[in-house]
């Protein structure tokens, strides 16, 4: 408990951490796609690449096995998704965690 405690809180943060830069990058390539910001700009050229290694390999897989929507992507979604159910099981087994009084 003492030290597994402090590990599941770190790790939910950090996927906390992770939803955020998936949700900026869908918002990043809305806006790059709809022509708002331009990609010959440094810094926007700089932070979406950032964002799309750190997004892209987690997204990728979800990919494959998506239909083709047309257009739409929802592989962000489902992403956000599974990470949320990874966070509710890290919380029971903290929660267990404390029960047990390990």
């Amino acid at each position: 408990m003492i030290i597994l405690d402090p590990l599941i809180l770190i790790v939910m943060v950090a996927l906390d951490i992770y939803i955020w830069m998936v949700i900026a990058s869908a918002i990043l390539s809305w806006l790059v796609h709809f022509g708002v910001l331009n990609t010959r700009n440094q810094v926007v050229s700089m932070v979406g690449e950032f964002l799309w290694r750190v997004t892209e390999p987690a997204l990728r897989p979800i990919r494959r096995f998506m239909p083709n929507l047309g257009g739409i992507d929802i592989s962000p979604i489902i992403l956000i998704l599974v990470i949320y159910f990874l966070q509710m099981v890290l919380q029971n087994i903290r929660i267990a965690l404390f029960q047990s009084g390990l």
